[in-house]
């Protein structure tokens, strides 16, 4: 995208890239709508409308009520009385989701699936020799809805992070570009809660050393960012730059996915410990039907007031195959735990031995869901 981003290139980059970020809009909810009449312009929340049940999507209809993924389903009825529960339906998202991507391939085979709806393509060198990525993102969208009749976003800049950002600035149906010379500006008005990478944990920590804002982080040395934050700082350093060397992969598999939270107050008692673990457990599930990951370990992590940790493991002889037995398993190992002395002030749940649908040997990299 010439056009598009080559004013003001950083000289820290290696090279300008053309990175688009596909972000389907409301992508379960969306589908529902599309195959029941019925549902169409009405808030729609898939997922399980029972007492523990938590919210997989929700549509815009819904979100205008504040209803949110991840959210329990008896506070979304709060939020929205007339709110309508769809059982998740993966078999035909998923079908979508192969439509979609058989129109990325047409551009280009450097994607990089995030989940069923949302991927990096790298166009720099696309297959429809199109110089404007601006252009690409709209030919693909254009493509979306008349294949699929559903509608996508797009963020479109020189590096994954920043084309991230871009894609949900003109939600729903739009698309925005960041180019080279504007990305370091963008970041410094942005609160650090928004930036891909950082997740509750650390914006708390974040907001604790004064590091609110892109601008805040960018004050930072790179020393003070290694001290505080590890591996991860000179990640965030760059990131407070709108540097992000990171290339579009198109294969990634990961060893492990896991969700973990840190509460405001030590958990004493068994019940308040299951409260505290089903919102982990639904994120982790989410995750692997969205990317039809199949696994057969899981793994319960207790980290007590006092600091010690624990873990607690189950390998089954078979892949787990839904939301309920993975929550039956977890919470069978959390109730191992109980009674104990001292409160507990984190718990996570961890799934391993993965396989994608249809491949049993898979190699990959740790995943957080909580971000760093």
């Amino acid at each position: 995208m010439p056009n598009d981003e080559a004013p003001g290139a950083l000289s820290t980059l290696p090279a300008i890239r053309k990175i688009i970020h596909v972000d389907m809009d409301a992508f379960f909810a969306s589908v529902e709508q599309r195959d029941n009449p019925e549902l169409r312009g009405k808030p729609v929340a898939v997922g399980h409308g029972a007492q523990r049940g938590v919210v997989a999507a929700a549509s815009y209809e819904a979100r205008r009520f504040g209803v949110r993924s991840a959210m329990a389903s008896v506070t979304a009825l709060r939020k929205c009385p007339e709110l309508i529960f769809v059982y998740p339906r993966f078999d035909a998202y998923r079908a979508v989701s192969r439509e979609i991507h058989a129109i990325f391939a047409e551009y280009t085979d450097l994607i990089e699936p995030l989940s069923l709806d949302e991927a990096y393509l790298d166009v720099t060198h696309n297959r429809q020799g199109i110089e404007s990525a601006t252009e690409i993102a709209r030919r693909i969208r254009e493509e979306i809805h008349a294949r699929t009749g559903l509608t996508a976003s797009a963020g479109i800049s020189y590096n994954k992070f920043l084309a991230k950002m871009a894609s949900g600035q003109r939600k729903p149906n739009g698309q925005f570009v960041i180019p080279p010379a504007a990305g370091p500006d963008f970041v410094e008005t942005l609160p650090v809660g928004k930036f891909h990478g950082i997740g509750p944990a650390t914006e708390r920590k974040m907001a604790r050393l004064g590091i609110l804002t892109g601008a805040d982080l960018k004050a930072r040395d790179l020393d003070f960012l290694k001290a505080e934050f590890g591996k991860a700082g000179p990640y965030y350093y760059g990131l407070a730059r709108g540097i992000d060397h990171r290339a579009v992969q198109a294969e990634r598999i990961r060893k492990s996915i896991g969700a973990e939270d840190t509460f405001m107050r030590d958990i004493a008692d068994c019940p308040a410990a299951r409260e505290g673990l089903s919102p982990l457990i639904t994120k982790v599930w989410s995750y692997c039907a969205r990317h039809d990951i199949h696994a057969r370990t899981v793994t319960l992590k207790v980290k007590y007031a006092s600091f010690r940790q624990i873990t607690r493991s189950r390998t089954l002889p078979f892949a787990i195959m839904d939301e309920e037995s993975l929550r039956s398993i977890t919470f069978s190992l959390l109730d191992g735990v109980f009674p104990t002395e001292e409160g507990i002030r984190l718990l996570g749940v961890t799934l391993s031995s993965l396989h994608e649908a249809g491949s049993e040997d898979q190699a990959p990299a740790q995943l957080d869901l909580f971000g760093p």
